[in-house]
């Protein structure tokens, strides 16, 4: 079966990830289990380039096929903010989920603009040149205070209301929140294309 990375240490987003194409025919493993503790420093300007260089490191060390990403949030109220610098931005990089939500929550106290944007680009890097992309975003609004316990890795599921939904993605089913979710769009379509690559990969073994 062949075996896939998923080249990021956080394990709210690998969960995410395999919920969309954890149902494929390959083997997907984990910076974790190839024993990586660091993840790649990202100085890129935008989702992509950030992506990019998580997935050629990772396949330039391992050899594997490199699923990567790199996502962010846009707040309407906090203009050129956060973006490519979201878990970054604020209380700072080492923060924990804990540390950084009250930062952004006293932030946004008095904003009555509650308008955001998440954003989500994933790449697959792979031999044979092989560079894809793949892009979702989802336009909602930030609840004034987190909705139920904040998701290890992706705190902001506890706030995020997509347009259109009541609920904050981290009390939807999977299903449903894959199904509206930034993650989940890019994740969606990468699905289809990992499809035709495990196809053409298990003919060329053949």
């Amino acid at each position: 079966m062949k075996r896939i990375l998923i080249a990021t240490g956080n394990s709210g987003k690998v969960r995410e990830m395999r919920e969309v194409i954890g149902d494929l025919p390959a083997e997907f493993i984990t910076l974790a289990d190839l024993g990586f503790t660091n993840n790649v420093e990202e100085t890129g300007t935008t989702y992509e380039e950030n992506a990019f260089q998580k997935a050629d490191f990772f396949f330039q060390k391992t050899g594997f096929p490199v699923i990567a990403e790199d996502s962010g949030l846009e707040v309407s109220a906090l203009s050129g903010e956060l973006g490519v610098q979201t878990r970054r931005w604020g209380a700072g990089e080492q923060a924990s989920d804990a540390e950084w939500m009250e930062h952004f929550l006293k932030r946004m106290e008095g904003e009555n603009d509650r308008s955001a944007t998440f954003f989500c680009t994933a790449v697959f890097v792979a031999e044979g040149n092989i560079r894809s992309v793949f892009t979702g975003e989802t336009k909602g609004i930030l609840a004034h205070s987190p909705q139920c316990l904040p998701p290890k890795g992706i705190p902001v599921s506890a706030l995020f209301i997509p347009e259109g939904k009541t609920k904050v993605y981290a009390t939807m089913s999977p299903e449903e929140k894959n199904a509206v979710s930034h993650r989940g769009k890019a994740m969606q379509a990468l699905k289809q294309f990992l499809e035709q690559f495990l196809s053409t990969h298990q003919k060329i073994a053949l």
